[in-house]
């Protein structure tokens, strides 16, 4: 019988719970709570479950949080949880890095072919019963620069090459020959290497230095013909630049899956534009994704109980730069 205390977990989510957590509940007291009532849940609890990823109440909660001592995310980023208390406290924090990884870079990999293939014509056409031959781009041998050299960056940089497409990146550091990414330019640097690209692929976090870092400037260094993929975060563009750059034919098309406002609201320029593909923030979002952010945070909390080294752990320090 096993007779080590239960953790107290406070579980923060929006209108759903995380499914499938009995495992969860028989190992541990479970806490569920939406923001207005996290206060009270943190008090005394062990364990926090960011389950709504997108949540910032956490730091507005954070002076009730005194017996914590581990958070997890149910996101791949954690930019939201690096406010300074929890950035500079002894707390554990760990994500779910990985289980958006395949997904989003399949994802990235749809974006490029549908409009390599005009896809969104022969829709149009179909729905309008017209048939109207048309010649197609040719994917293998364009050029992709992926911005951001994470994982989820890296995934793509492998799904886009098996596709035929050469792949460069820029990153916060630059490198020669990476297995993944080809060679890696600094983020710096970055106006210089878009005039190659036929496909600009976003997957970087949002920092203080990244933050609008596609701007008029950067759209105008970009092939006309070439083609920008946001699956990262919406702050990483100027989205007003961006409107601007398609009307002006700067650059030849758009596809966003990230806006600062969600839902995107229907009076936005974006949704009436030819040339621009929307999809609800769901890039990563598989069937079965969410019993796995719940395994891993199963697996993460079996380790936490037997004192063993947490799985996935964010230097938070590092991540905050």
């Amino acid at each position: 019988m096993d007779t080590r205390p239960r953790p107290r977990v406070a579980v923060l989510h929006g209108a759903d719970r995380p499914p499938a957590m009995a495992p969860v509940e028989g190992r541990a007291e479970i806490r569920y709570t939406t923001a207005d009532r996290l206060r009270a849940a943190l008090d005394g609890a062990d364990v926090v479950f960011v389950w709504d990823r997108r949540s910032t109440a956490l730091a507005h909660a954070w002076q009730a949080a005194h017996a914590v001592r581990w958070v997890h995310t149910a996101g791949a980023g954690v930019g939201d949880l690096l406010f300074s208390e929890l950035r500079d406290s002894d707390v554990a924090l760990t994500s779910s890095r990985g289980v958006y990884d395949e997904p989003m870079a399949e994802y990235v990999l749809a974006l490029v072919l549908a409009f390599a293939k005009d896809l969104a014509t022969t829709l149009r056409h179909q729905q309008r019963r017209k048939w109207q031959h048309r010649e197609t781009e040719r994917l293998s041998g364009s050029r992709a620069l992926v911005v951001g050299t994470g994982p989820i960056g890296r995934a793509i940089g492998r799904k886009l090459t098996a596709a035929g497409v050469r792949v460069s990146a820029a990153g916060r550091v630059a490198r020669r020959g990476d297995p993944d990414l080809g060679d890696i330019t600094p983020m710096a640097d970055l106006r210089s290497a878009l005039p190659e690209a036929d496909w600009v692929v976003l997957a970087a976090p949002l920092t203080p230095e990244t933050t609008g870092l596609i701007d008029a400037a950067m759209l105008r260094a970009m092939r006309r013909s070439a083609r920008l993929i946001n699956i990262g975060r919406a702050g990483l563009v100027a989205q007003s630049d961006l409107v601007d750059a398609l009307d002006a034919g700067e650059i030849a098309g758009a596809a966003f899956d990230v806006f600062a406002d969600e839902p995107l609201a229907p009076s936005s320029t974006l949704w009436g534009m030819p040339n621009v593909l929307i999809s609800p923030h769901m890039s990563g979002d598989v069937a079965g994704w969410r019993e796995e952010l719940v395994r891993r945070f199963q697996d993460n909390l079996d380790r936490y109980i037997e004192g063993k080294p947490l799985l996935d752990l964010v230097d938070k320090r590092r991540a905050a730069r």
